[in-house]
């Protein structure tokens, strides 16, 4: 029971239902909120901070015994925490939704899109690039925290076989990366987004003009991938970095002359521990 002044400043007393006792004995893995649209601030390696919006999860461990959580707490934490919300903050928030909702675990979600200028590669012409980036924690019941961030970007490909094959042309499709890393020290999402670039047959730009446009055509002829390509090129160079202990790159092309994707993904690295996006 707890004690509340209202508008009067007459006292009463307001059931916690969610404390109340629960008696069938199961515990849940996760409770809490999903597809929080929030303002945040993130960290950019050219500006400092970027604004953004993003759909945030959170989540902590319900013991057997109690009916509920409190799902009002989960908004009042992030609140306190606005507007940066990023990796090195990440250890404080998930410590204090422990602290707050009484829990063993707890897991959190941010999902935002990313800026970035990038200019024509012959005309020069300035655009923003966006990608969908993600930052996802966890702390277990020791208190270990397990942090996991991940991109997904936008590229063109065209298929080898097709240009061996055929007399003139070649058919191109785009494509779509996700990388996922698990390290040591902080990567930054710029450097993700470069590898997975530097892999593909040709980046993907908002604006092309005509001098552009036949450069890129070019380019991705003479450097034709599979997917297979894609994802042994990012892993390749993700072996090489020592600062990343783990990782995951999926890569898919929305097929041009197919009515399905075509897909590969490669998984490397020390077994996944306590995160893990939800469904």
């Amino acid at each position: 029971m707890l004690l509340f002044k209202g508008p009067d400043q007459v006292t009463w007393k307001m059931k916690d239902i969610q404390n109340q006792r629960d008696y069938r004995q199961i515990p849940i893995d996760k409770v809490g909120i999903k597809n929080l649209r929030y303002p945040i601030r993130v960290l950019d390696k050219k500006d400092g901070y970027q604004n953004t919006v993003a759909s945030i999860n959170m989540y902590v461990d319900l013991p057997h015994k109690y009916k509920g959580t409190h799902m009002s707490r989960f908004v009042e934490l992030l609140h306190l925490f606005r507007p940066e919300v990023s990796l090195k903050r990440f250890s404080a928030i998930l410590s204090r939704m422990k602290e707050h909702l009484n829990a063993a675990s707890a897991h959190i979600e941010v999902l935002f899109p990313y800026f970035i200028e990038k200019k024509a590669p012959v005309s020069r012409s300035p655009g923003l690039m966006d990608y969908t980036c993600r930052i996802i924690g966890a702390s277990d019941p020791n208190g270990k925290v397990d942090l996991i961030s991940e991109v997904i970007v936008p590229i063109s490909s065209v298929c080898p076989c097709s240009k061996e094959i055929s007399e003139a042309g070649a058919h191109n499709q785009r494509g779509e990366v996700r990388l996922s890393v698990r390290f040591k020290k902080f990567v930054w999402m710029e450097d993700m987004i470069d590898l997975v670039e530097e892999a593909a047959s040709c980046e993907v730009y908002s604006v092309l003009k005509r001098v552009d446009e036949k450069y890129v055509t070019e380019k991705a002829y003479t450097n034709p991938k599979f997917v297979e390509d894609i994802v042994r090129d990012v892993a390749k160079r993700i072996k090489e970095d020592e600062n990343i202990t783990w990782f995951s790159v999926g890569a898919e092309n929305f097929e041009s002359i197919h009515n399905h994707s075509a897909y590969a993904q490669i998984t490397c690295g020390e077994p996944p521990r306590i995160s893990s996006p939800s469904a």
